[in-house]
């Protein structure tokens, strides 16, 4: 197990960051705290959908791609205080495909390199971290998800807003896989009740979890 949730110590660095203005240490104190997430978030979007940068001539590696996204997330939390993790994180997922993009197209010579699926920034992004801000259906859909158990929550954001597949998510958080499917689950469940009883369809305009081969057993 864990010895420390990644989400409790990030949002009490986040917590201190809010009411900072020699911001630094504290980012930097953030970004080690985060930073295996961070890495696994990189190497999961690298591989699933741009994997030509991994062959010649581009050759990118994780260790790279995490390098700058760190290096893009100093730059940005100079300016941006997020107030919790679920948007600190939709922030780095936003500078990730930012750099990969920018990579991408650098390889194509074109502005349309890779075609983008930010489905999961959309859901997860607040006004601060998109262009536009959330509409009122999106604003109780994050509330709903706020208002899950911790446990439920940290494994939804990680599957159906990250994207990571759920061995990804078992790994990062030291849990058997179908701890992970019981915890998805469980939150879909709460969700969807939640979301009826606020007059909110569903959570189908959050992107389906990826499957992966190999699930761990109990």
């Amino acid at each position: 197990m864990v010895e420390d949730h990644t989400t409790v110590a990030v949002q009490r660095y986040l917590d201190q960051l809010a009411g900072d203005t020699t911001a630094e240490p504290i980012v930097r104190d953030v970004l080690a705290r985060s930073a295996r997430r961070l890495e696994i978030l990189c190497g999961s979007l690298l591989r699933r959908e741009y994997p030509r940068l991994m062959r010649p001539p581009m050759n990118l590696q994780q260790e790279e791609l995490l390098s700058a996204l760190v290096e893009r997330l100093i730059r940005a939390l100079r300016a941006v205080r997020p107030e919790s993790v679920r948007v600190f994180f939709a922030l780095a997922n936003q500078h990730l495909r930012w750099e990969l993009n920018d990579l991408a197209r650098r390889l194509d010579d074109s502005p349309a390199a890779v075609e983008l699926h930010d489905s999961s920034l959309a859901a997860a992004a607040p006004a601060s971290a998109v262009t536009r801000g959330p509409s009122p259906r999106m604003v109780r859909m994050l509330e709903a998800i706020q208002s899950l158990p911790e446990d439920e929550r940290e494994v939804f954001d990680l599957v159906r807003v990250q994207g990571l597949t759920q061995v990804e998510t078992a790994a990062l958080l030291g849990v058997a896989t179908k701890t992970v499917q019981r915890r998805l689950n469980r939150g879909l469940v709460l969700l969807t009740t939640r979301l009826r009883a606020a007059g909110t369809p569903s959570t189908s305009s959050l992107p389906e979890p990826r499957q992966a081969s190999g699930a761990a057993g109990s």
